[in-house]
């Protein structure tokens, strides 16, 4: 472990998203969830109901429906955090 890493992250605490790009947050959310499933699954992860990094068991190996909410919040939390950086970089968004 690299104890000098000190993790800059781009101020985004000036944006606020703007009320049609919320509708977007729970759709990438889903995505979020279901790209990070497809990678373990692809590492040889399977469902088990607790966390098992040696026999590779996950409990959030589920639907994104099924997930706790505190899992839901992380995915989201992810997905506003990805917009706004997008939108604090000077990039758009806007639905075609």
């Amino acid at each position: 472990m690299n104890d000098s890493y000190n993790p800059k992250p781009i101020d985004t605490t000036d944006i606020e998203l703007p009320e049609e790009l919320k509708q977007l947050v729970e759709l990438l959310a889903h995505n979020v969830h279901d790209t990070w499933a497809q990678s373990r699954i692809n590492e040889g992860w399977t469902w088990g109901p607790t966390l098992d990094g040696e026999h590779k068991h996950h409990p959030c190996l589920v639907e994104y429906d099924e997930l706790p909410e505190s899992e839901k919040d992380y995915d989201r939390n992810t997905s506003v955090a990805t917009m706004k950086t997008i939108l604090k970089l000077g990039w758009s968004i806007e639905k075609l």
